[in-house]
């Protein structure tokens, strides 16, 4: 009674076959989103953190023995390096993100 006629029953079976091939044949023709792929992101991530930090306790290093004080150079520029690091791999993240699902409601 409440059940759709049969050529609208295909229809709707038709329509999400093709919608899930045009994302299967998508995902295959966008070959850089492999493994490899997402372990260099990784590191990518990891050196953009690790290199402001090592930045900031280098700088700190030096200020701590030309200008020697209370307060450590080095801890707090190593602190201010490790939050430049993070913020930047946050909004690369973010805007990585964001790309990626304009592309899935393409």
């Amino acid at each position: 009674m409440d059940e759709e006629p049969r050529g609208l029953e295909e229809s709707k079976f038709s329509q999400k076959v093709a919608a899930e091939a045009a994302r299967k044949l998508k995902a295959q023709a966008d070959t850089t989103k492999t493994i490899w792929f997402g372990l260099g992101m990784s590191g990518l991530i990891g050196w953009s953190v690790m290199v402001p930090t090592l930045l900031g306790a280098a700088l700190g290093l030096w200020l701590d023995k030309r200008y020697p004080s209370s307060y450590s150079w080095t801890l707090m520029l190593l602190l201010l390096g490790l939050i430049i690091g993070c913020w930047t791999s946050w909004h690369w993240i973010k805007s990585q993100f964001h790309q990626m699902h304009e592309e899935n409601h393409e």
